[in-house]
């Protein structure tokens, strides 16, 4: 399903050469296990069975432990001979567990969290919170990364470049408003279409050019056979559009399922796996907004 959002993804051969540095903690000398680092500026994951890691796991010798960074920010380590999106190697995001219990950064000179490009944010105008819950990749991909945002608010979204893994695309999935980020951001299922089952995507990249690739769409998963949602309207919708029109390629397009009904986009006929989205790019690093609103 996340392949929707290939249009975003280039491959980059990125650096391997760099050392590996120890990070030595007392707290983290477990044999069965690498601890969360909570001084790091890391924003720890309660709502699964991770042990505060961006995975529905513990971290384990010999294995890679994604984690989450607060909103705007990117995750900077992984397996640096993993180069292009393929499994096993996708999963191998974040620090490294030896086999005796202690963390590894594979990427020295890389911080933690790096900054992403600060070019796309959402605007809630609705009367509730919105969590948009992005994926983890490279990880397993479970929509775990929190964005919460407030009502009358607005937040800054992760937008990665072409120096970020792979070269791929950050990707949210937009839950209703008044769902939190503990309820939303995790594999959902067909009870509430929360998390995976949520109505709405969206993604976000920039080129070495300065250009931002923006998507917003209808999940392809909401109007799947065995959803018990792909006949119902949600109660909110979503509008994308240019901060600068002079420096935009596309037109502002909007899901609102009142105006336009079931997997609808105005002013677009872009259809993946069935399901309607739209692009815009702006360009010359100027930004986007994704703004939700009430119906």
């Amino acid at each position: 399903m996340l392949a929707n959002l290939s249009i975003f993804i280039t491959l980059a051969v990125l650096a391997t050469s760099a050392p590996v540095e120890h990070v030595h903690h007392a707290h983290q000398k477990r044999a069965a296990q690498c601890s969360f680092p909570t001084d790091k500026g890391l924003v720890k994951i309660t709502n699964v069975n991770g042990d505060g890691w961006a995975q529905d796991k513990s971290c384990t010798p010999g294995n890679y432990c994604p984690y989450a960074c607060p909103p705007g920010k990117l995750m900077a380590q992984w397996n640096p001979k993993v180069t292009s999106y393929s499994y096993p190697g996708s999963q191998d995001g974040g620090l490294y567990c030896n086999d005796n219990g202690e963390l590894e950064t594979p990427i020295s000179d890389h911080d933690y969290c790096v900054d992403g490009k600060g070019t796309a944010s959402v605007k809630n105008s609705a009367s509730k919170n919105v969590a948009f819950c992005q994926t983890v990749l490279p990880g397993n991909e479970e929509m775990l990364i929190p964005t919460n945002v407030d009502s009358s608010s607005s937040q800054t979204l992760a937008v990665p470049g072409t120096d970020y893994w792979a070269s791929t695309a950050s990707h949210f999935y937009i839950n209703p408003p008044g769902v939190s980020t503990d309820e939303g951001c995790q594999w959902g299922s067909t009870s509430n279409p929360y998390g995976n089952w949520s109505p709405y995507v969206a993604g976000f990249n920039m080129d070495d050019s300065g250009n931002t690739f923006a998507k917003i769409g209808w999940n392809p998963v909401y109007f799947e056979d065995s959803s018990p949602f792909k006949n119902d309207k949600p109660s909110f919708g979503v509008r994308l559009s240019c901060n600068n029109g002079d420096k935009c390629n596309g037109n502002a397009c909007e899901i609102n399922p009142q105006k336009y009904g079931l997997n609808k986009v105005s002013g677009s006929d872009n259809v993946s796996d069935g399901a309607a989205w739209c692009v815009l790019t702006a360009t010359d690093y100027s930004d986007v907004t994704v703004e939700v609103f009430d119906l």
